[in-house]
């Protein structure tokens, strides 16, 4: 959306609508612009939820493991949780056996992995990336 359009839609002049988007820039509100793409069309047609436990959840283990994930392109997200499994992500690849090796060849490598849980999506029936401001 241009600045031209965002301020008519909140009923503000451009100039004073553009300052407020450098503000919100400038205080981390917003942290990015992206472009979303369709993962389908780049061959990227399986999504998985993987739930990590580790052997030991002291600092040093967490740290570990959190540095590694992050270097791995297919993991689209990562929490740390509570209940059952210390990490749940989102892994994005092209095929089962893409996954395969992701698991084998690179989470399971990854020091103080203990267990692994994954479920496979099937489809996506919700998919928001609008923040619910209206609370």
């Amino acid at each position: 959306m241009t600045n031209s359009d965002l301020a008519e839609q909140i009923g503000l002049s451009p100039s004073p609508c553009l300052r407020r988007v450098r503000q919100l820039e400038a205080e981390g509100v917003i942290l990015g612009y992206v472009a979303l793409v369709d993962p389908q069309t780049i061959g990227l047609s399986v999504s998985a939820f993987v739930r990590v436990r580790l052997d030991q959840q002291d600092d040093q283990h967490l740290r570990t493991f959190e540095m590694a994930i992050s270097d791995f392109p297919e993991v689209m997200e990562c929490y740390l949780m509570s209940g059952d499994a210390d990490y749940q992500l989102r892994v994005l690849v092209e095929s089962l056996t893409a996954f395969e090796d992701f698991l084998r060849n690179k989470l399971t490598m990854i020091e103080g992995v203990a267990q692994v849980t994954t479920s496979f999506a099937l489809r996506p029936i919700i998919y928001k990336t609008a923040l619910p401001l209206e609370h």
